[in-house]
């Protein structure tokens, strides 16, 4: 199985990432949870809602805007490690992260 993770930051700033099955390396949906609520803190994102729980959905915009287009326009390692833990937490094959926007389609 293959996998898609599209960041977005507006209108020609798009950022695709693949990578197959073999790619997550074992890792389970939990720690990649565990991955976002890490760099969630690391970044000191502000909680979109300051009234209640935090979703995933969430943490996954807010540590792709937090950590900055210029991680995943280099494509080094922090940005493949979001986008492996993207896909796990939200457990698609497909994702699209569209930070101007502040929203993830399927």
């Amino acid at each position: 199985m293959s996998h898609t993770v599209i960041v977005v930051f507006g209108k020609g700033k798009e950022y695709e990432f693949k990578f197959t099955q073999a790619d997550l390396g074992g890792q389970t949906a939990e720690e990649a949870r565990r991955w976002f609520d890490k760099e969630f803190v690391t970044l000191e994102c502000e909680p979109s809602n300051p009234v209640g729980k935090v979703l995933i959905i969430d943490k996954v915009l807010n540590v792709a805007k937090y950590g900055g287009e210029a991680r995943f326009a280099e494509a080094g390692g922090w940005a493949k490690d979001f986008t492996r833990n993207a896909a796990l937490a939200l457990g698609r094959d497909t994702v699209r992260v569209d930070v101007a926007d502040f929203i993830i389609g399927y």
